[in-house]
């Protein structure tokens, strides 16, 4: 089964705690005196390796923000539908960053931002600064009606949101059965004062990025490797066309390989996982293609929105996302 009650928290950071060799979990103080919960999130894997996978940005642009905008969520946790379409996390249909950029780091060391622990407070801390900071927790909710948080006694009865990591492409184990997509874990912060986003995601090593859409569980690629991975990009789409939309927007390939590529039965996937199926179309060795949408598959909406590209065996070839303010004007590429 999927993890059980997803969705995310929303509120003001008050305090937090760095991870110990007792409680390899950091842990964030969340709505001090207002519907008050404990963020807690993994620094070390029970599963060898015991590194965790961690990726950042302290300056984040992402459709996801535009949608956290406009569903102006109330404070406390909110359970979201494991689906495309709402506000769901998912680290490989959503194009939320490249997987290629994160980085294993221990949950201790002994300088200075060298390890997860350092990381989180980099965030964490501005955010507990900043009174117009706002934390998202993307997670699986808790509340354990036993007594009071062993961590923020004011959280009674104790609760609050953990798996704040990728919840799918576990292998054969003990985490197997919490597999599921569109329930991934994550940290986005608001700084308003700043109209900057940030945010952190991390995985465990032990996990797939390439997982199938029923289940989430990890799938073997295609044997030997599809080469093209990684070197036919998107680099462009015309997500607002001047007048009528449909049939008008369109996105350009990149072909870094010095091989042309039959694009016969590659698809081009939309943010609520519609589809164009390309037909026989030949991308040019070191060359672009335009890829004309129909408008009854794969639409890109001008409130932001996901492109993804696979291939004939449904692999992920590449994945790139834009924002409302990207697609406001009119008749002009947006480059991704």
């Amino acid at each position: 089964m999927p993890i059980a009650h997803y969705g995310v928290l929303k509120g003001k950071a008050f305090a937090s705690l760095r991870a110990t060799a007792q409680s390899e979990h950091y842990q964030i103080l969340i709505n001090h005196g207002n519907n008050p919960h404990r963020i807690a999130i993994n620094t070390k894997s029970s599963e060898a390796p015991s590194q965790v996978l961690y990726y950042a940005s302290d300056d984040f642009h992402h459709e996801i923000t535009d949608a956290l905008n406009q569903a102006d969520l109330a404070v406390g946790f909110t359970a979201l539908d494991s689906k495309p379409g709402g506000l769901a996390l998912d680290f490989i249909r959503r194009n939320l960053f490249d997987h290629a950029e994160m980085i294993p780091l221990p949950s201790q060391g002994p300088g200075d931002n060298d390890d997860l622990n350092d990381r989180l407070d980099f965030f964490v801390q501005q955010a507990i600064r900043d009174d117009s900071a706002v934390v998202y927790a993307f997670g699986q909710h808790w509340q354990d009606n036993s007594g009071k948080d062993k961590y923020f006694a004011e959280i009674n009865p104790s609760t609050g949101i953990h798996d704040i990591h990728m919840n799918q492409g576990n292998p054969p184990g003990s985490f197997f059965g919490d597999n599921g997509i569109w329930q991934d874990g994550g940290l986005l912060f608001h700084f308003a004062s700043r109209n900057r986003w940030a945010a952190v995601f991390t995985a465990f090593q032990s996990q797939s990025f390439h997982t199938d859409d029923v289940h989430g569980n990890p799938i073997t690629e295609p044997q030997p490797p599809d080469q093209t991975k990684a070197n036919i990009r998107i680099i462009a789409a015309m997500v607002n066309p001047k007048g009528e939309e449909p049939g008008k927007e369109y996105i350009i390939l990149l072909n870094k390989t010095n091989q042309d590529i039959n694009l016969s039965g590659w698809q081009i996937v939309d943010k609520l996982k519609k589809a164009d199926t390309i037909g026989n179309q030949v991308l040019p060795a070191g060359d672009t293609v335009r890829i004309k949408l129909t408008g009854q598959g794969a639409q890109l909406s001008n409130k932001g929105g996901n492109i993804t590209l696979l291939n004939k065996e449904q692999v992920k070839i590449d994945g790139v996302t834009y924002t409302k303010e990207d697609a406001s004007v009119e008749d002009q590429l947006v480059e991704l």
